[in-house]
């Protein structure tokens, strides 16, 4: 959003300088004017653009937002006025600005659901498609509370996702430190105490020298090699979709983590759904939304291949189990929905079950992670303590003899 710096006046004479975001000069005329000023003269302030510069609208920042306006409508408060408090109240700049975009764009004449459509960064789809059957239905203050409550369950799934993350990164690149270190500073000095005894070196011992050596002699080229490689590869995920899908492959098949990471792509897809569906959006509208959302190219292809299949008379059960992803569990549950004429609760049971699921086997991974690392944070020490104690010992021993 551009940013204009102005010059104003007030119905006294008072002049006012400052510098505003909106889209253009006469959403800045008019901002002004509700604020009982009139605008003099402005001019559009060049923007560096940098990637840190503005606040990222997170979870937390959408579910205040839905907070605050349920509570306003539900209190009588109409929609419009009910914005314009939140904008003012918002802490996070970025949501200031687009709620205050908001709220011209219904001014102008614009549907709530179309103002929110026009941010997708902000509101993803199925926000919006949300909203739009509140307002269709009548039922805008049920849809939003619904909204704030998924929020808060995505935000939960995000907050453990980065917890089971971190813990063992941390841990990986701490025991990674502490073994380069040895190799680079401690095992050097010990193998010059070794070489002086004059016999021949068991095997690993030879191997621990080759790999010190290496990391004092090229650990720069090493270190280069590697950034070169990490950057090739992000380049290549960015512009290749046999890489993006081999990727996405892999996340989902991947041991363990595989595991975890389709049954969380899973309770978020039959959620989304069930939410749209109670909503009174098709099915084939619902699975098209939830296409660009599972943020998985091998998920998004197998729901289009569901999607065809749907549309061209297969029930909702046999189009998903013939694309041969979808585990039973999903499809029995689907069969289910579909006799009973609940499709929206099936699809709760299956993101229930998924939940708690994951949140075991979240628990489960942090409580493996502590002891894995320790043991081969013990291997690599016995492995460099028998390397270097080793040959001093068998020489100690000869000499006794």
């Amino acid at each position: 959003m551009p940013n204009f710096k102005y010059e104003a006046v007030d119905d006294t004479g008072k002049i006012f300088k400052g510098s505003i975001e909106v889209n253009d000069e006469l959403e800045l005329e008019k901002r002004l004017q509700q604020s009982g000023k009139e605008l003099l003269s402005s001019r559009e302030l060049k923007s560096l653009n940098l990637p840190f510069s503005r606040k990222k609208v997170q979870k937390r920042d959408l579910i205040n937002f839905c907070f605050q306006l349920e509570q306003q409508i539900r209190a009588g408060i109409p929609l419009i006025e009910a914005l314009e408090d939140i904008r003012d109240s918002i802490d996070n700049r970025s949501l200031r600005e687009v709620t205050a975009a908001i709220v011209e764009k219904i001014k102008e004449g614009s549907k709530f659901s179309q103002s929110l459509a026009d941010f997708p960064r902000v509101f993803d789809p199925v926000f919006v498609c949300l909203v739009e059957a509140g307002e269709r239905s009548g039922k805008l203050v049920e849809i939003i509370a619904t909204l704030s409550e998924t929020l808060k369950w995505q935000d939960e799934l995000a907050s453990q996702a980065k917890r089971a993350a971190m813990y063992p990164a941390f841990v990986g690149v701490s025991v990674l430190g502490v073994v380069v270190a040895m190799m680079i500073f401690l095992v050097p000095e010990l193998i010059k105490f070794i070489s002086t005894m004059g016999q021949e070196l068991p095997i690993h011992t030879k191997v621990l020298i080759a790999i010190s050596d290496g990391l004092r002699e090229y650990g720069g080229q090493i270190f280069v090699g590697l950034v070169i490689t990490s950057i090739a590869t992000s380049l290549l995920l960015k512009t290749s979709d046999r890489a993006k899908w081999i990727l996405d492959s892999f996340k989902l098949n991947a041991p363990f983590i595989g595991e975890i990471n389709s049954k969380l792509i899973l309770s978020r897809f039959t959620n989304n759904f069930a939410l749209l569906y109670s909503s009174g959006i098709t099915v084939l509208e619902s699975i098209e939304i939830n296409k660009g959302i599972v943020a998985n190219r091998v998920m998004s292809k197998a729901l289009d291949d569901a999607s065809q299949k749907i549309s061209e008379g297969e029930s909702i059960s046999q189009s998903f189990e013939s694309t041969n992803l979808f585990p039973r569990l999903v499809i029995r549950m689907l069969k289910i929905g579909e006799s009973t004429g609940e499709l929206d609760n099936s699809l709760r049971n299956i993101s229930y079950f998924y939940n708690r699921d994951i949140d075991e086997m979240m628990k489960k991974l942090q409580a493996m992670i502590g002891p894995a690392m320790t043991v081969i944070l013990g291997i690599i020490l016995g492995w460099v303590i028998l390397s270097v104690i080793g040959p001093i010992y068998d020489t100690l021993t000869s000499v006794s003899i």
